[in-house]
């Protein structure tokens, strides 16, 4: 399955152009490779995805067309979530 559309079936995001905005954006890995929107996803793969200030790592548990809620919550399992350290953009002096 694509992983756009992992993404929005298993509710990892909401929407499926939104998840192909991120992967266009270099923010998911699969497995430690930076994916595509294209990119192939089976279960036992790994996905890392940035969001913001937050990383999530998750393992894909299984593969469906479509799911119900109760039912996005069991293809993926969360394995951490990190905090990135909020970096403050840079200003220039110009009173040199």
């Amino acid at each position: 399955m694509r992983l756009d559309k992992y993404l929005k079936v298993s509710r990892l995001i909401k929407r499926r152009t939104l998840a192909k905005e991120v992967a266009e954006q270099g923010r998911i890995e699969i497995n430690g490779k930076t994916a595509k929107a294209s990119s192939v996803v089976k279960a036992g793969d790994e996905l890392r995805i940035r969001f913001g200030q937050k990383v999530v790592t998750a393992r894909v548990e299984s593969i469906r067309e479509n799911a119900k809620k109760e039912e996005a919550a069991m293809m993926f399992t969360i394995l951490s979530e990190e905090r990135l350290a909020k970096v403050e953009p840079e200003f220039i002096d110009d009173a040199e």
